[in-house]
């Protein structure tokens, strides 16, 4: 067979699609919707490579922290720059202070022109915030006048909450850590992110596993209308044509389906592209423009679809006789083989043995062999499927005539039934094994803060130069919150400059040291030396607690700024107090010297750091929010931050969430998809469900016969997914070299989700099978 020929017997195959009438039409358009919906998704995952790449390099072009370790001095072209990031009950709010030092300071990306003090350029999103009821709170905290909103190179989501404001008098804090002197924007040295294999590992699923259910949908969206388009090749056998050529015929029809679905798929792509920009999934979000497939990526998926709808279709056709008087499908069929079906799932198991209990110490996974143990793997679902339904409705008894005529319907076409399930069961064992990968690595990208959330909840620091009381007393004033344990730090050396020996000082009331020490008693006026300390051993290895001996305030030290150097006399009556567990870290317990308000000399309040932390009414709503308010009214410098008994990796979360977007947008494209093929397989049946009707059987019965022809496959492929999915998850632990644990509330959870997908699906299908079920639907050309 030459080229030629098949090329005539296609384009044959794409005309009769185009111009077979309204059935001819209307299969071509469900076809394209289906494959339309999966091309979308995939140009979409196609496009997020790019999406994430313009984002980094977004956030990198308008970074501000310099790492040269040295102060820069004033110029005409330097800026000063504070960090005054927020938060706003869930979300994150990035906030700089702007202070330009000379006519040619660098402008931040995405701003036209510096705010004056007292204005504030703002994101899209955050002027939106602002001007709503829900920002009232956030508006007490960013009081300035909105004088312009930053452009879209300045930002990195369209979602995003930032603003730039005006400032005056930071140069003279610019050694507190939060504020820098910039003369460009830009991350001067970017770090290289080092290999992480098991993070590595966990990307390379997560995008098999999203793709493989989008792949299956296409492949199952270009045979919608397969039994009828069986019906009208039999008239081209009566008319002379082979059976191969008519396979051909057939892949063309697939083939204009498959085309048009590019068509559809780009439409679709655009649209959702739009409306990308304009959503927020688990704090995520782009710019429509950040969305722009890789071109070489794109040309693969309008390559790869077209070719796929006719191997696939000719693929389908093998096991159909089609003669002239008709299609030997109604006939019973060959029993499915299950020895190569078998294969599948056992070629990916042996693909990816080879790598088991690699971890982190043997370098990266090997990328070819995870992509083909997991496809084949997860391939496995769709082949074992079909002779599980068919193995299992086989052997279904008697029941109720909603029951008889769905088992009846499922012994005749139970490949169909299955091919309908096959995305959502591939989908649900992906998931199932990407949440015990997730819950048996979580433990080595979390770790504890040591923080102790039941003796406070947020921490506040205070610049030099804030009184610690007056700032303390207005938290006290604050809505919301319970206690307030306010404190101010310091350093004291045995000498005044060049100190062999350092230790810290805390100044606060008895309230507070008592959280910071075990003290035998207290009262206003004393002074304790915290002994035995495992962080600060200084006092007790320097001896600097013997009454008597002066140390000195703030002394200076070689290559920082000049100290105070305050002297001050170990007093007489020291006390001595025991360590315990710190209120910032369990791990970093408390020591030095503990002094109370009225022991402290007037000249150490220069050399002292603010510091309060905060207990919290958990029940007050918004008492972060207040809280937050109470400290940008006491100065833009305080810092606050609310604190969390653990934290995870950034980049994990980063891969983590990536996961739930994209089971998002597949979990859509199923429900759509499986709405398209529900609503497709009951056109094929209106006649059948007409003449029902017409017979006498109620639609009740018709619609619990859909019911059970839906929740049989559903169930059994559910059992397979989770099967396969546990299989799966347990191979990747162990590749990851860590300890097997089967997260049962997380399958479960999947399993749900997946028939919770299905069920809804079926449920909207039920107003259009109503409407078919009439005995109009008797009525033929």
């Amino acid at each position: 067979m030459n080229v030629r020929q098949w090329a005539a017997d296609l384009m044959l195959g794409v005309r009769f699609a185009f111009t077979g009438g309204r059935e001819g039409w209307t299969r071509a358009v469900l076809t394209a919707v289906g494959v339309g919906l999966g091309v979308a998704l995939l140009l979409l995952t196609t496009a997020l490579p790019n999406a994430l790449t313009v984002r980094d390099d977004r956030e990198a072009a308008r970074s501000d922290v310099t790492f040269s370790g040295e102060e820069m001095p004033k110029a005409d072209d330097t800026l000063v720059i504070a960090r005054v990031d927020s938060d706003f009950r869930d979300d994150s709010v990035r906030g700089r202070a702007l202070e330009p030092e000379g006519p040619r300071a660098p402008l931040p990306p995405g701003v036209d022109e510096f705010p004056a003090k007292g204005e504030m350029v703002v994101s899209p999103a955050l002027k939106e915030l602002l001007e709503s009821d829900s920002g009232a709170l956030l508006r007490e905290r960013l009081p300035d006048r909105v004088v312009g909103t930053i452009s879209e190179s300045g930002l990195i989501g369209s979602a995003e909450l930032a603003f730039y404001q005006g400032a005056e008098g930071l140069a003279p804090h610019i050694q507190s850590g939060r504020i820098e002197r910039i003369d460009r924007f830009g991350d001067p040295e970017p770090m290289p992110e080092q290999s992480d294999p098991v993070l590595l590992l966990l990307i390379l699923v997560v995008f098999v596993v999203l793709l493989m259910p989008v792949a299956i949908f296409i492949a199952t969206a270009v045979r919608f209308g397969g039994e009828q388009r069986d019906r009208r090749l039999a008239a081209l056998r009566l008319v002379g044509s082979d059976s191969r050529m008519t396979r051909r015929i057939a892949a063309g029809e697939a083939l204009a389906g498959a085309v048009l679905g590019l068509v559809f798929g780009a439409g679709f792509f655009m649209v959702g592209r739009q409306f990308a920009g304009t959503a927020e999934v688990f704090h995520v979000s782009v710019f429509p423009s950040y969305l722009n497939p890789s071109p070489l990526l794109a040309l693969l998926v309008a390559v790869a679809v077209p070719a796929a709808a006719v191997l696939v279709t000719l693929f389908a056709l093998r096991g159909v006789v089609i003669e002239p008087l008709g299609v030997v499908r109604a006939g019973r069929p060959r029993r499915r083989r299950l020895w190569w079906r078998l294969l599948l799932p056992l070629a990916g198991l042996a693909m990816l043995y080879p790598m088991v209990g690699n971890g982190r110490e043997n370098g990266d996974f090997n990328q070819y062999l995870v992509t083909g143990g997991v496809v084949l793997l997860l391939f496995g679902v769709t082949a074992l499927l079909p002779w599980i339904v068919e193995t299992v409705v086989g052997r279904l008894g008697s029941g109720g005539v909603s029951w008889q005529l769905a088992v009846r319907r499922l012994q005749l076409s139970s490949g169909t039934a299955a091919s309908m399930v096959n995305g959502i069961a591939v989908a649900v064992a992906g998931a199932i094994a990407m949440q015990m990968l997730f819950a048996g690595v979580d433990e080595d990208y979390t770790r504890s803060t040591g923080q102790d959330v039941s003796r406070a909840q947020m921490e506040v620091t205070l610049p030099a130069g804030t009184p610690v009381e007056a700032s303390a007393q207005k938290f006290r004033d604050t809505e919301g919150v319970q206690a307030v344990y306010s404190i101010s730090e310091g350093y004291l050396g045995d000498s005044a400059k060049k100190a062999e020996w350092n230790t810290q000082l805390t100044v606060g009331d008895c309230a507070t040291l008592r959280e910071l020490a075990n003290l035998p008693s207290c009262r206003d006026g004393d002074v304790f030396a915290v002994h035995g300390s495992q962080w600060d051993t200084s006092l007790d290895e320097g001896n600097m607690a013997e009454p008597g001996r002066t140390l000195y305030m703030d002394p200076s030290d070689e290559g920082e700024p000049e100290g105070l150097e305050i002297p001050w006399t170990v007093p007489q009556d020291l006390k001595a107090a025991k360590p315990r567990p710190g209120l910032v870290s369990d791990e970093m317990d408390q020591g030095g010297f503990l002094m109370t308000p009225k022991a402290m000399p007037d000249a150490f309040a220069p050399a002292l750091d603010g510091r309060a932390y905060l207990k919290l009414d958990q029940s007050a709503p918004d008492a972060l929010d207040h809280a937050r308010n109470t400290a940008a009214g006491i100065g833009l410098l305080v810092n606050t931050m609310t604190w969390a008994e653990t934290e995870r990796s950034d980049r994990y979360d980063a891969v983590r969430t990536g996961l739930f977007v994209g089971a998002t947008c597949v979990l859509a494209l199923i429900g759509a998809s499986l709405l398209v093929s529900q609503l497709e397989q009951l056109r094929e049946r209106k006649k059948l469900l007409s003449a029902l009707v017409a017979f006498g059987t109620r639609r009740r019965t018709l619609s619990l016969s859909v019911l059970w022809q839906t929740a049989i496959p559903i169930v059994l492929g559910l059992l397979l997914a989770s099967a396969v999915g546990l299989t799966l998850g347990t191979v990747l632990l162990k590749m990851s070299n860590t300890p097997v644990v089967v997260d049962w509330t997380g399958v479960l959870s999947m399993t749900g989700i997946g028939a919770a997908v299905v069920l809804t699906v079926t449920l909207c299908s039920l107003p259009p099978l109503l409407r078919l079920m009439r005995p109009e639907g008797l009525r033929t050309e």
